[in-house]
């Protein structure tokens, strides 16, 4: 079961499709694809996100925004 983690979007090119989201407790970052996202985020949202395995390392899905 995958558990809640909640950041900050750090980063995110909506041309391009990805970004970066800075994780709340810590200072870890974690890549996000456009194909994570349920609601569209910008630069500076409140998220929460599951991980996932990806191709490089964990990436964040079912991105939603929470503030």
């Amino acid at each position: 079961m995958n558990t809640k983690n909640q950041g900050i979007v750090k980063f995110f090119n909506s041309e391009k499709g990805f970004g970066f989201i800075k994780h709340d407790d810590s200072d870890k970052e974690t890549f996000v694809h456009v194909s994570g996202l349920i609601n569209e985020i910008k630069e500076g949202d409140k998220v929460e996100f599951e991980l996932q395995n990806g191709k490089k390392g964990m990436n964040a899905v079912n991105v939603t925004v929470i503030g």
